[in-house]
């Protein structure tokens, strides 16, 4: 009796919408797809090669995640940004951060700090833009400075808490993409980063959690100078590398 075996090379309507998902959220945290933009399904029909169905369910998704709002008649749209949302997210990213930050230091052990310093390496050695004349922005640097902040709270010992703390980083980086071309010729981040690894590892608790909310408040002073100087609270798109 002949047996049918599925085809592993291709994906089930699941992975589909799940990849159509990640790759509109990579592009709405990125900034690719900016603050307040009109996401019209023919535009991402075309552009992400996707039905209408699993659109619709990453947008739903989407909805939930509080990274695009759906108007009633008029569709969906990328969720603006505002200093009002801004401030609130920087402010309970500092809060949450740092207990998250206390706990680890508190349980912390070697394989902890032999990660957090791997972390750190690799993202030391990566640079932050792939040109050294004009700002363009490394996905690789992105990834490692991800990891090195996770490495800092990985282990707090409570997976809700570091859950809470990636929908923050999620959030928040919309923000960081869009003042990232302006803080990188003015901004020591290498040396913020390796301020808040020598606290840690030197067991300086309250000076760890100062440095990690002043490198967590800088970013926002950046882009708020751009938003106090926009009507509405919009900004301008970033310039396509």
């Amino acid at each position: 009796m002949k047996i049918d075996v599925p085809n592993k090379g291709v994906d089930t309507p699941a992975t589909q919408a799940t990849s159509i998902y990640e790759r509109l959220k990579g592009d709405i945290l990125s900034a690719v797809l900016e603050p307040g933009r009109k996401l019209q399904l023919r535009f991402l029909m075309e552009h992400y090669e996707a039905g209408q169905t699993p659109l619709r369910e990453a947008l739903n998704r989407l909805t939930t995640e509080d990274l695009v709002i759906g108007k009633e008649q008029r569709g969906f749209f990328v969720k603006p940004i505002s200093l009002e949302e801004l401030g609130e997210l920087t402010k309970t990213r500092c809060w949450v951060e740092g207990l998250a930050l206390r706990e680890s230091m508190a349980n912390a052990n070697a394989a902890w700090e032999e990660a957090l310093l791997v972390a750190h390496h690799r993202l030391e050695r990566a640079p932050r833009s792939l040109n050294p004349d004009r700002f363009e922005s490394n996905p690789e640097w992105e990834r490692l400075h991800r990891a090195f902040h996770a490495s800092l709270i990985n282990g707090c010992g409570s997976r809700p808490l570091i859950g809470f703390c990636e929908q923050l980083a999620d959030r928040l980086n919309r923000y960081r993409a869009l003042s990232s071309r302006k803080a990188f010729r003015v901004r020591k981040v290498n040396q913020e980063h390796g301020d808040i690894l020598k606290a840690v590892l030197d067991r300086k608790t309250s000076e760890a959690l100062d440095l990690l909310q002043w490198h967590y408040q800088q970013t926002a002073e950046f882009i708020r100078e751009d938003l106090e100087k926009t009507d509405g609270g919009a900004l301008e798109p970033p310039t396509s590398a």
